[in-house]
Protein backbone atom coordinates (compact mmCIF):
# COMPACT_ATOMS: atom_id res chain seq x y z
CA UNK A 1 0.00 0.00 0.00
CA UNK A 2 2.79 2.44 0.91
CA UNK A 3 4.61 1.67 -2.35
CA UNK A 4 1.46 2.33 -4.42
CA UNK A 5 0.89 5.60 -2.57
CA UNK A 6 4.53 6.59 -3.13
CA UNK A 7 4.24 5.83 -6.86
CA UNK A 8 1.03 7.83 -7.03
CA UNK A 9 2.65 10.83 -5.31
CA UNK A 10 5.66 10.65 -7.63
CA UNK A 11 3.36 10.46 -10.68
CA UNK A 12 1.33 13.45 -9.47
CA UNK A 13 4.50 15.54 -8.96
CA UNK A 14 5.73 14.70 -12.47
CA UNK A 15 2.30 15.39 -13.96
CA UNK A 16 1.98 18.71 -12.14
CA UNK A 17 5.44 19.87 -13.22
CA UNK A 18 4.79 18.95 -16.86
CA UNK A 19 1.42 20.67 -16.81
CA UNK A 20 3.01 23.80 -15.32
CA UNK A 21 5.70 23.78 -18.02
CA UNK A 22 3.12 23.24 -20.77
CA UNK A 23 1.08 26.22 -19.60
CA UNK A 24 3.84 28.79 -19.98
CA UNK A 25 2.69 30.63 -23.08
CA UNK A 26 3.31 34.19 -24.15
CA UNK A 27 1.46 36.52 -26.48
CA UNK A 28 3.11 38.88 -28.92
CA UNK A 29 5.24 40.82 -29.45
CA UNK A 30 4.20 41.16 -33.10
CA UNK A 31 0.60 39.87 -33.07
CA UNK A 32 -0.54 40.59 -29.53
CA UNK A 33 -4.09 39.19 -29.70
CA UNK A 34 -3.31 35.93 -31.52
CA UNK A 35 -0.63 33.28 -31.77
CA UNK A 36 0.51 32.68 -28.20
CA UNK A 37 3.52 30.37 -28.09
CA UNK A 38 5.18 28.15 -25.54
CA UNK A 39 8.39 29.26 -23.90
CA UNK A 40 11.13 26.72 -24.60
CA UNK A 41 13.77 26.89 -21.88
CA UNK A 42 16.49 24.57 -23.14
CA UNK A 43 17.06 24.80 -26.88
CA UNK A 44 19.83 22.59 -28.25
CA UNK A 45 19.32 23.35 -31.97
CA UNK A 46 20.04 27.07 -31.90
CA UNK A 47 18.04 29.54 -33.96
CA UNK A 48 20.15 31.56 -36.38
CA UNK A 49 19.17 35.11 -35.52
CA UNK A 50 21.14 36.52 -38.46
CA UNK A 51 19.14 34.82 -41.22
CA UNK A 52 16.06 36.10 -43.02
CA UNK A 53 13.09 33.81 -42.63
CA UNK A 54 10.98 33.79 -45.81
CA UNK A 55 8.02 31.48 -45.38
CA UNK A 56 4.77 30.81 -47.21
CA UNK A 57 1.98 28.92 -45.49
CA UNK A 58 -0.31 26.87 -47.74
CA UNK A 59 -3.74 27.28 -46.14
CA UNK A 60 -6.37 25.05 -47.70
CA UNK A 61 -8.45 23.61 -44.84
CA UNK A 62 -10.89 25.26 -42.51
CA UNK A 63 -12.93 24.04 -39.54
CA UNK A 64 -16.34 22.60 -40.39
CA UNK A 65 -17.85 24.77 -37.67
CA UNK A 66 -18.13 28.35 -39.04
CA UNK A 67 -17.79 29.74 -35.50
CA UNK A 68 -14.25 28.36 -35.11
CA UNK A 69 -11.08 30.26 -36.00
CA UNK A 70 -8.78 28.65 -38.55
CA UNK A 71 -5.80 27.39 -36.54
CA UNK A 72 -3.71 27.09 -39.72
CA UNK A 73 -4.03 30.83 -40.27
CA UNK A 74 -3.13 31.50 -36.64
CA UNK A 75 0.08 29.54 -37.25
CA UNK A 76 1.43 32.58 -39.10
CA UNK A 77 0.90 34.70 -35.96
CA UNK A 78 2.60 32.01 -33.87
CA UNK A 79 5.53 31.94 -36.32
CA UNK A 80 6.02 35.71 -36.03
CA UNK A 81 5.61 35.79 -32.25
CA UNK A 82 7.86 32.84 -31.41
CA UNK A 83 10.70 34.05 -33.59
CA UNK A 84 10.42 37.64 -32.36
CA UNK A 85 10.44 36.40 -28.76
CA UNK A 86 13.65 34.56 -29.57
CA UNK A 87 15.62 37.41 -31.10
CA UNK A 88 14.59 37.52 -34.76
CA UNK A 89 13.73 41.12 -35.76
CA UNK A 90 10.47 41.58 -37.66
CA UNK A 91 12.51 42.98 -40.57
CA UNK A 92 14.07 39.52 -40.97
CA UNK A 93 10.71 37.77 -41.32
CA UNK A 94 8.82 37.76 -44.59
CA UNK A 95 5.59 35.81 -44.25
CA UNK A 96 2.87 35.01 -46.77
CA UNK A 97 -0.33 32.97 -46.65
CA UNK A 98 -1.75 31.40 -49.79
CA UNK A 99 -5.40 30.68 -49.07
CA UNK A 100 -7.51 28.35 -51.19
CA UNK A 101 -10.02 25.52 -51.18
CA UNK A 102 -12.15 25.30 -47.99
CA UNK A 103 -10.16 28.09 -46.30
CA UNK A 104 -11.25 30.61 -48.94
CA UNK A 105 -14.25 31.60 -46.82
CA UNK A 106 -11.92 32.65 -44.00
CA UNK A 107 -10.86 35.87 -45.78
CA UNK A 108 -14.42 37.24 -46.08
CA UNK A 109 -15.50 40.47 -44.42
CA UNK A 110 -17.78 40.10 -41.42
CA UNK A 111 -20.75 41.23 -43.51
CA UNK A 112 -20.13 38.71 -46.29
CA UNK A 113 -19.44 35.94 -43.80
CA UNK A 114 -22.59 36.81 -41.84
CA UNK A 115 -24.68 36.60 -45.04
CA UNK A 116 -23.46 33.01 -45.51
CA UNK A 117 -23.06 31.74 -41.94
CA UNK A 118 -25.22 34.06 -39.77
CA UNK A 119 -22.24 35.18 -37.72
CA UNK A 120 -19.17 37.38 -38.00
CA UNK A 121 -16.02 35.85 -39.43
CA UNK A 122 -14.01 34.42 -36.51
CA UNK A 123 -10.86 35.01 -38.59
CA UNK A 124 -11.40 38.64 -39.57
CA UNK A 125 -9.46 40.26 -36.69
CA UNK A 126 -6.68 37.72 -37.07
CA UNK A 127 -6.40 38.41 -40.82
CA UNK A 128 -6.41 42.17 -40.17
CA UNK A 129 -3.67 41.80 -37.54
CA UNK A 130 -1.56 39.75 -39.95
CA UNK A 131 -2.03 42.32 -42.71
CA UNK A 132 -1.02 45.12 -40.29
CA UNK A 133 2.15 43.11 -39.55
CA UNK A 134 2.93 43.13 -43.31
CA UNK A 135 2.01 39.48 -43.87
CA UNK A 136 0.89 38.94 -47.44
CA UNK A 137 -2.49 37.21 -47.59
CA UNK A 138 -3.08 35.84 -51.07
CA UNK A 139 -6.34 34.24 -52.16
CA UNK A 140 -6.50 31.73 -54.99
CA UNK A 141 -8.48 33.32 -57.82
CA UNK A 142 -9.73 29.92 -58.96
CA UNK A 143 -11.15 29.24 -55.49
CA UNK A 144 -12.64 32.72 -55.30
CA UNK A 145 -14.50 32.34 -58.60
CA UNK A 146 -15.60 28.74 -58.07
CA UNK A 147 -16.87 29.52 -54.55
CA UNK A 148 -18.50 32.81 -55.62
CA UNK A 149 -16.38 35.04 -53.37
CA UNK A 150 -16.11 38.36 -55.25
CA UNK A 151 -13.34 40.82 -54.36
CA UNK A 152 -15.65 43.36 -52.65
CA UNK A 153 -16.41 40.65 -50.07
CA UNK A 154 -12.72 40.10 -49.17
CA UNK A 155 -11.12 41.69 -46.14
CA UNK A 156 -9.31 44.79 -47.47
CA UNK A 157 -5.65 44.05 -48.14
CA UNK A 158 -6.18 40.45 -49.25
CA UNK A 159 -4.62 39.96 -52.68
CA UNK A 160 -6.06 37.73 -55.41
CA UNK A 161 -3.72 35.56 -57.49
CA UNK A 162 -4.49 33.67 -60.69
CA UNK A 163 -4.31 30.49 -58.61
CA UNK A 164 -2.84 29.11 -55.41
CA UNK A 165 -0.44 27.08 -57.55
CA UNK A 166 0.78 30.22 -59.31
CA UNK A 167 1.30 32.11 -56.04
CA UNK A 168 3.09 29.18 -54.40
CA UNK A 169 5.45 28.75 -57.35
CA UNK A 170 6.24 32.46 -57.56
CA UNK A 171 6.89 32.79 -53.83
CA UNK A 172 9.11 29.70 -53.77
CA UNK A 173 11.01 31.06 -56.78
CA UNK A 174 11.59 34.21 -54.66
CA UNK A 175 13.18 32.10 -51.92
CA UNK A 176 10.17 31.49 -49.67
CA UNK A 177 10.05 28.11 -47.94
CA UNK A 178 6.73 26.30 -48.16
CA UNK A 179 5.09 25.16 -44.94
CA UNK A 180 2.04 23.01 -45.50
CA UNK A 181 -0.21 21.70 -42.75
Amino acid sequence: MKRSFGCLVCFMVLLTSSITMAQTRQNGPIISEFGPVFVVDSIDFKTDTTTTFKVVFDIMNSPDDPSKRNKSIETAARFLNMHAQNGIPKAQMQVALVVHNLASKDILTDAAYSDRYQRNNPNSELIKSLLEAKVEVILCGQSAVSRKLPKPEHIPGVQVALSAMTALIQLQNQGYTLIKF
